[in-house]
Formats: structure tokens, C-alpha cells, sequence
């Protein structure tokens, strides 16, 4: 007989007994009504202490189940949540006492010199107004205790940041970080910042403030396309906005897209890559308890889905195999009960 030493690693187990029932009575007891078939998650992963945000996926380079989700925890004790597959914590790869991190991303092949590469794990520290940075699987920080972010800014209220996005440039394999924040002007809401990397020691530079604002709301969620080379951001209440990731692309808006599809709030943006630059986009519809996929390419909406989640401010998506479980890639949403749903990407299709 197996003992347990806690009630949390009792609840663990048991929650991931049956995701799918546990889904089933969450969709009659949360979701609004939503006459969507329910899509229960794969795994549904240990608590965190105060409130999940955001997620991000890093694919290990050699053995992909052995990748980790990290996942933010909003709070002013909060912390940067590493999870393996199975929705366990990763004690020694979480990183804690972070004055509200909010939004989280993560790049590959990050050049610190001339013979280093890293990976690196990017996310918003909105209490001291600036952008952590720090190397990924070792998590190690490389920004000397932050970046601080939107310094022009005269108001408090403007320099707190919460999205954040990596974009790596299709012209020179320069990186940048796109950085948003809880109010903004109604034009240049989004400042972009270059990467830059000297001596072993790295800084950041302000290239360009660009982004139209309704304000309406807010601005939170960023997602970046790197292959197609446009950045998506969450205008909450109004639109899903598109502009060029490239600076030297200009400021000018693409498109306002999907408003019309969604209760209220727009939030969580993930991007699935496909075959021949096909894909989706998928946007979490906050209030009415359920996702928008989108047309990557076109940007046309095809249809919505119910994962069981409420409230769902984050979310992320890799469509690369990494274990027995998550043989289509890998769908991670937050939850509005400190915790992270994990599906295996093909049940979003299907």
C-alpha cells in the first residue's frame, strides 16, 4: 500500500485519475452554458499558491519529454512555475519571489558571445516595472536583476508591464522582446526592445513604440509569429490586432480582426505552427468559457472549442511530439483554480 505525505500530493493523484470526468463536471458547473462538446485535458497539473497567468513551452533539444511548461503566478510573492509533462512541479527550476510576474515566453539559441548559445526564458516583473531574463534548463539569470521597461513614462500606471513576446527577425536572427502594460496611450501602447549582447554582459535597446489601443480595457496578451513575421496582440473588449513583428516593416496596422466572436474579454493568444505555414490561431473567449481558433494564414474564423477551463487568461501551444501523451504537441491553458490544463494538441482539432 502506498502512503502519501501530504494532501496535496493526495490531490494530485487523484485529480488526474479521470480528467475527463473531472472535465465533464466542470463544464456543467462553470462554463456559462456553452452548448460546445466539452474537451477534457490530458493533465491538469499541481496548484500553484496565489493565481495562475500565463503559460510557455520549452521543447528540450535532445529528448522532448523532457521538456518543461513554465507558468506565471500573479501575485506579490509570486513566481515563474516550471512543470514537467506529467503536471508535477519542478521545485529546482522554479523561480520564486517575483513581485507580480504576469505574462512569460521562451526563445531558442540566444547568442551571449561568440562560442555560447542559451536558451532563455523572458517574463514581466509588473511591481518593478521591468522584464526578467534568464538562460533555460539552467535558470540562471542573465539581466543582472532586471530590465526596466517603458522608462519615459512619467505615470506609474504606464510603466506596468504584463505582455511580453520573443520575436526573432527573419532578416538578421536579431532578438527582440514586444512588452505591454496594464494602461497606455492610445497610440505606441507596445514598446519593442532588441537584445543586445556585449562583452558577456546583455542589455536592452528601445527600437520602436507602436500599437493602436481602444481603451476599452486593457492589454495583455502578445503572441509573435516568427515564421510569418506578424506580432498579434489582445485589444480586451474590442479586437484582436495585427501589426509586422520587423521594425523596419513600419507601425502600420494590418488588421483588427475577431471582436465579434467573443463575450467580452479577448486573452490568451497561442499560435499552432503546421505544414506549409498553415495553422491556427487560438484566443481564449474569457467570459463565455471557451476558445476562438482562427485561420493562420487568412485570419477567418473557424470555429470555437470548450477545453473545461474557466476564466482563462493564458494559454500556449507546440505541435511537436514530445511523449506517449502528447504525441500531437502539446495545448497548455491556465485555469482559474491555480492551476494549468494540459491536452494533447490533435483533441483541439478533432
Amino acid at each position: 500500500m502506498t502512503y502519501f505525505k501530504n494532501n496535496s500530493t493526495v490531490n494530485f493523484y487523484i485529480k488526474n485519475i479521470s480528467t475527463s470526468l473531472i472535465g465533464f463536471f466542470l463544464l456543467l458547473s462553470c462554463s456559462k452554458g456553452s452548448k460546445l462538446t466539452p474537451i477534457a485535458p490530458n493533465v491538469i497539473t499541481e496548484s500553484t499558491l496565489n493565481d495562475t497567468d500565463d503559460p510557455a513551452i520549452w521543447v528540450h533539444p535532445t529528448d522532448s519529454s523532457k521538456s518543461i511548461v513554465f507558468g506565471t503566478d500573479k501575485e506579490t510573492n509570486g513566481a515563474i512555475y516550471a512543470f514537467d509533462l506529467d503536471g508535477k512541479i519542478i521545485k529546482e527550476k522554479t523561480i520564486r519571489n517575483i513581485e507580480r510576474p504576469n505574462n512569460v515566453d521562451v526563445a531558442y539559441g540566444f547568442k551571449i558571445n561568440d562560442t555560447t548559445k542559451t536558451d532563455i526564458l523572458v517574463f514581466t516583473e509588473r511591481e518593478k516595472q521591468q522584464i526578467r531574463l534568464f538562460s533555460i534548463p539552467e535558470i540562471k539569470p542573465l539581466d543582472n536583476g532586471g530590465f526596466p521597461v517603458f522608462k519615459d513614462e512619467k505615470e506609474l500606471k504606464n510603466r506596468l508591464p504584463m505582455g511580453i513576446s520573443f520575436y526573432k527577425s527573419i532578416l538578421n536572427d536579431a532578438f527582440y522582446v514586444v512588452v505591454g502594460r496594464k494602461t497606455g496611450p492610445k497610440e505606441g501602447y507596445l514598446y519593442q526592445y532588441k537584445l543586445i549582447s556585449e562583452n558577456d554582459t546583455i542589455r536592452i535597446e528601445l527600437v520602436r513604440k507602436f500599437g493602436k489601443f481602444s481603451g476599452k480595457k486593457e492589454i495583455e496578451a502578445i503572441a509573435i509569429d516568427n515564421e510569418l513575421g506578424f506580432v498579434y496582440y489582445a485589444d480586451e473588449m474590442h479586437c484582436i490586432r495585427k501589426y509586422y513583428a520587423e521594425p523596419s516593416k513600419g507601425n502600420e496596422e494590418i488588421s483588427c480582426f475577431g471582436g465579434e466572436t467573443f463575450e467580452r474579454d479577448i486573452e490568451g493568444i497561442a499560435i499552432a505552427k503546421m505544414k506549409n505555414n498553415s495553422g491556427y490561431l487560438i484566443v481564449s473567449d474569457q467570459q463565455k468559457g471557451q476558445f476562438s481558433m482562427f485561420d493562420r494564414k487568412t485570419n477567418a474564423f473557424v470555429k470555437s472549442i470548450n477545453l473545461t477551463t474557466t476564466a482563462t487568461d493564458g494559454c500556449e501551444v507546440v505541435t511537436v511530439p514530445l511523449n506517449k501523451t502528447f504525441k500531437s504537441g502539446l495545448f497548455v491553458a491556465m485555469n482559474d483554480e491555480k492551476n494549468f490544463y494540459f491536452y494533447d494538441f490533435r483533441k483541439l482539432l478533432e
